[in-house]
């Protein structure tokens, strides 16, 4: 890896993303990234990839400008470049994206592509292509229009224009607004939670949300086949056990909840 520099601890993998001098992504940050994807498939240890910008300005500018050229090679780095954005999605791990630059175009479409993103007061997120007179690539407009309805997304991708993290989540396009003085301590608490959980646990809920945005039925029968075959594991009675122990169904609810979790793990780890 020259493009991206991995760190891992307590089932957290800190991705740093270092293509100078604006971090373009250009062909070999793209097939970095995809080995890095496809490198985690079985990996059940993996619970977070957290995506990061070693730029001060920049998250990730967009897709390289030198590719868009109608050549073969140009249009073999496109669609490699999609793959990129489909092969993050399929992720098993929960993919992150802490935004603190401009992430424009393609830059936005891999935002989009995580399964969160918070972005500080420094972030910026467009899709700006119709002014080099080609569309989406990285189904950024597909995206839009699922994020903001016809309308808002008809209006962004016409205009191109900035949207501050603010917007952003305003619009659905990040999960959060963080301000930067606060992004580190609210990483350490939300990944902390997710990274504490089997990769199963993940899996279920991402395949429960893709299925209820395409179906609702097809949605609720998948949670309830979930829930049914869980109902039935010795891990499921024994939380439970040690749940009602210390509090659960009682008063102790009502202001402790966190308490109750705490001691229900206590429990069951000794």
């Amino acid at each position: 890896m020259n493009k991206l520099s991995i760190t891992h601890n307590d089932g957290i993998a800190t991705v740093m993303i270092n293509n100078p001098p604006v971090n373009v992504l250009t062909i070999d940050l793209i097939n970095e990234v995809n080995a890095l994807v496809l490198s985690l498939k079985d990996d059940r240890d993996t619970k977070v990839v957290v995506f990061k910008s070693c730029h001060e300005a920049f998250f990730l500018a967009h897709l390289d400008l030198n590719v868009i050229n109608g050549t073969q090679g140009g249009q073999a780095a496109s669609i490699e470049f999609n793959h990129m954005i489909a092969n993050i999605k399929a992720m098993k791990q929960i993919s992150v994206a802490v935004v603190d630059g401009v992430a424009r175009g393609g830059g936005n479409e891999f935002v989009m592509a995580c399964d969160l993103a918070y972005a500080t007061e420094n972030a910026a997120f467009a899709q700006p292509e119709v002014h080099v007179n080609i569309p989406t690539g990285g189904q950024g407009a597909v995206q839009f229009a699922r994020r903001m309805g016809k309308n808002k997304a008809l209006q962004a991708l016409l205009l191109g224009n900035d949207f501050t993290a603010q917007q952003a989540e305003t619009l659905n396009i990040i999960t959060q607004f963080v301000p930067k003085a606060e992004m580190e301590s609210f990483l350490t608490q939300v990944l902390g939670v997710i990274s504490q959980l089997e990769i199963r646990d993940i899996v279920m809920y991402k395949e429960i949300i893709a299925a209820s945005i395409t179906d609702e039925q097809a949605g609720a029968e998948l949670e309830l086949r979930y829930f049914l075959e869980r109902a039935k594991e010795n891990k499921t009675q024994a939380i439970i056990g040690a749940f009602l122990k210390h509090g659960g169904q009682t008063e102790r609810e009502a202001k402790d909840m966190p308490g109750i979790f705490a001691d229900t793990a206590t429990e069951l780890g000794k």
